[in-house]
């Protein structure tokens, strides 16, 4: 009982610090596509999924450091990650079947 409460406790404390790393990530991608510095999300992804096959997309992550998009699938129990060039739209790398 009592770890289930400890785990509880952390999650309380993590979740808020996740929400806002988040936050952040979206509004730095905002602001880079705003000054046309990287293209727009939307834009992106009509460029790769229509490449993925029948993969489930579950979303993208922004990479300010790097201008990169990494963009989330599923494709049964195997997890895909497409790497995006955001200046360009252009794929970077790729992992996972």
């Amino acid at each position: 009982m009592l770890r289930i409460a400890a785990a509880a406790l952390v999650a309380m404390l993590v979740a808020p610090a996740l929400q806002a790393d988040q936050r952040r990530e979206q509004d730095q991608a905002l602001a880079a596509t705003r000054s046309g510095q990287v293209k727009p999300l939307r834009e992106i992804e009509a460029r790769v999924l229509p490449r993925m096959g029948g993969a489930d997309y579950l979303g993208p992550e922004f990479d300010p450091a790097s201008s990169t998009y990494r963009l989330k699938f599923m494709r049964g129990a195997s997890v895909i990650w497409i790497d995006v060039d955001a200046r360009t739209g252009q794929i970077v790398g790729r992992s996972g079947n």
